[in-house]
């Protein structure tokens, strides 16, 4: 019996000890499932976060175009065209004949939009509270458009500088081309409709300004000259704005086809200059209901 005794008893020992492995074996496998569960869940995470940004980024889509669109038809309802008095259309404009003697004074830009120097005008602008007019080459507008839209957005007046800004010859279909194009494509990016037209160089015999005010396009020109596209210094470009400017003038001044620079640099001091005298700023269609406005009533006054 001594000896079976002695027999059983390590027996014991080994399937005690082979059962208390399996408990060890079991409960270390039961430690990498949740493991393993982990991995799948943080994977299953993983794949709704990725579902997740992908879905934010397309609404964000979507509400920037609705809010474009609806921007769009606001401006469209509003009558955001810059409708000229009848008597200014087809006419040719080089400032305002003011009956008030109030003293006001329209900023333009041309050749726009243009990479930083338009954007930097603009900023320039909202910082002195103006609102200036933007003749803009069409060419320039589709390669920009963000640009454009900013400028209506800000409040400006953005106006037809023609598709390709050349000074050659136009026939009637190839000035039809270089301005209606342009008119069309402002209203597609900006929603704004324009009857305002400059013509590249200001040159009225080449065929442009005659298709244009034949369309009813009031012919926007100037009477102070910046000559800024001659790259003055910055103290010679303030002093040919300042010296020809007065009451109801228009000042020729470029943002866009090629260094403007100096321009950017002159425009503070421009500003600044204009206050000092009494100056007060407005756009094109402003200037011109100022001058309608004081005509009719120099009527109403005779009769």
């Amino acid at each position: 019996m001594e000896n079976n005794k002695s027999f059983l008893w390590p027996e014991g020992i080994l399937i005690a000890l082979l059962a208390l492995g399996g408990v060890f074996s079991l409960a270390f496998m039961m430690l990498l499932r949740p493991n393993t569960s982990e991995a799948q869940s943080r994977q299953n995470i993983d794949v709704k976060d990725v579902a997740a940004n992908v879905g934010t980024q397309q609404r964000i889509e979507k509400l920037k175009a609705a809010m474009f669109t609806s921007w769009q038809q606001e401006a469209q309802t509003k009558g955001l065209s810059y409708a000229v008095p009848s008597r200014f259309q087809g006419a040719i404009i080089e400032e305002a004949k003011l009956t008030q003697g109030e003293k006001v004074i329209a900023l333009t830009f041309d050749d726009g939009p243009w990479p930083d120097t338009t954007e930097q005008v603009l900023d320039i602008l909202k910082s002195n509270n103006i609102k200036g007019t933007f003749f803009v080459v069409g060419q320039n507008l589709k390669n920009y458009p963000e640009i454009g839209k900013k400028i209506v957005t800000e409040g400006h007046v953005i106006a037809n500088h023609t598709w390709h800004h050349w000074y050659h010859f136009f026939n009637q279909q190839a000035a039809a081309f270089e301005i209606d194009r342009t008119t069309d494509l402002i209203y597609q990016i900006t929603g704004a409709k324009t009857n305002l037209f400059r013509p590249p160089g200001g040159n009225l015999h080449n065929g442009l300004s005659a298709y244009a005010k034949g369309q009813k396009y009031a012919v926007i020109m100037w009477s102070a000259d910046s000559t800024d596209y001659k790259l003055p210094t910055v103290p010679k470009l303030i002093n040919n704005v300042i010296k020809d400017s007065k009451p109801g003038g228009i000042v020729l001044m470029h943002d866009g086809g090629g260094n403007r620079s100096r321009t950017v640099q002159a425009l503070p001091e421009i500003i600044s200059n204009f206050r000092k005298q009494g100056y007060r700023f407005v756009t094109i269609p402003e200037l011109l209901e100022i001058e309608d406005k004081g005509q009719k009533l120099l009527a109403n006054k005779k009769q």
